[in-house]
């Protein structure tokens, strides 16, 4: 039982996942994969008992709580040789869907670790980032709004009422 295990006090459970690595932005763009790969690196070094986790996949119905079809259709579907270009700071690569999906995919899971009492304290070591997507475009560096997407999983599925997120 969740309630009752000693280390959901003191063991803080990281979501990662390899695909974050891949979503190739280029060696000269801000958010890269050297940023979670130094994260990663701390983390591992400094900490050994944290409780690494893989990264989930975000569903479709999770990630259509937030996002407009026509989001998913670009960033899902799309299937680019290269990169390209979404604008001046957000770029989709090969490897960029799986990399969102996970990234996605880690805050749902935050949420539910947390709100069903498994752990107190989760971290998502995870690529692209996703705090600045709207509901019908990808910017920022993001190309979903995990955040958003961690919110709509916790006022649908748990029953929260209101939540708050400091962007900082």
């Amino acid at each position: 039982m969740a309630g009752n295990d000693p280390t959901r006090d003191t063991a803080m459970r990281i979501y990662t996942h390899p695909a974050c690595l891949a979503h190739d932005t280029g060696p000269l763009h801000a958010e890269r994969p050297d940023r979670l790969i130094a994260v990663s690196t701390a983390l591992r070094d400094t900490f050994p008992s944290l409780d690494w986790r893989d990264a989930p996949r975000a569903s479709r119905g999770q990630l259509l709580r937030v996002h407009a079809e026509s989001l998913l259709a670009t960033v899902l579907e799309t299937q680019p040789a290269t990169r390209v270009m979404l604008d001046p700071d957000t770029v989709l690569s090969p490897a960029s869907a799986e990399a969102a999906l996970r990234a996605a995919g880690a805050a749902v899971a935050a949420v539910d670790d947390v709100l069903r009492g498994d752990t107190r304290r989760v971290f998502c070591a995870v690529r692209p980032p996703g705090h600045h997507a709207t509901s019908d475009t990808a910017m920022g560096f993001c190309l979903f709004n995990n955040l958003a997407v961690a919110a709509a999983q916790a006022l649908s599925k748990h029953g929260l009422e209101r939540v708050a997120i400091a962007d900082f």
